[in-house]
């Protein structure tokens, strides 16, 4: 109830501020577990894929963010879930897993922070090591701003592929599959 109806408040006023459109939506599987992944350049990022999803989203999100009370309940009450990030999280993976498995949507940002526009920076194997344990299709999405004007662009979903007669991923394959992703995005 809190989420739906933060959406339609906060998605008011980010059609009234910005020239917001989103293309490639039908992408977005309407039903089962996907994670959609997405680049990071600005706080308004989350906003503006939560709002462009056609679906609720599950956002892991610095744990920074759930310092007072009331930005806890926020957050809480919006479905995200606290990251230490840099630190190996397990309660976090645990969290994402059991979104997962819930047949939920999870939102992540591959490289675990906000990067500058203009710059790249690799992708974290979290996404990819979750996308192999849960089947999880992963959605690329891009959010592209220039002002005013902002698009979210999603693209195709991907799945993790284990290369043939492994079975189980390695460190590469987990890297290999995160990095195909954050092209994935970059190319949207």
């Amino acid at each position: 109830m809190f989420y739906s109806l933060a959406k339609f408040l906060i998605g008011t006023y980010v059609r009234l501020r910005f020239r917001y459109s989103v293309t490639g939506l039908d992408r977005v599987p309407s039903h089962g577990r996907i994670i959609v992944a997405a680049n990071h350049h600005s706080n308004w990022d989350p906003i503006f894929v939560g709002i462009g999803i056609n679906r609720p989203l599950r956002f892991m999100a610095k744990m920074e963010l759930f310092q007072g009370p009331l930005s806890r309940r926020i957050f809480y009450g919006l479905g995200a879930f606290p990251v230490n990030r840099g630190a190996g999280d397990t309660r976090a993976i645990r969290s994402a897993l059991a979104i997962l498995n819930n047949e939920e949507a999870l939102a992540l940002f591959p490289e675990g922070t906000r990067v500058k526009p203009g710059e790249a920076k690799d992708a974290q194997n979290g996404i990819a090591l979750l996308a192999s344990k849960t089947k999880s299709p992963v959605v690329p999405v891009r959010v592209w701003r220039n002002g005013r004007q902002v698009e979210v662009r999603v693209g195709e979903p991907i799945s993790f592929q284990l290369p043939v007669g492994k079975n189980k991923p390695g460190r590469d394959d987990l890297n290999d599959f995160s990095q195909l992703i954050m092209t994935k995005i970059r190319n949207l």
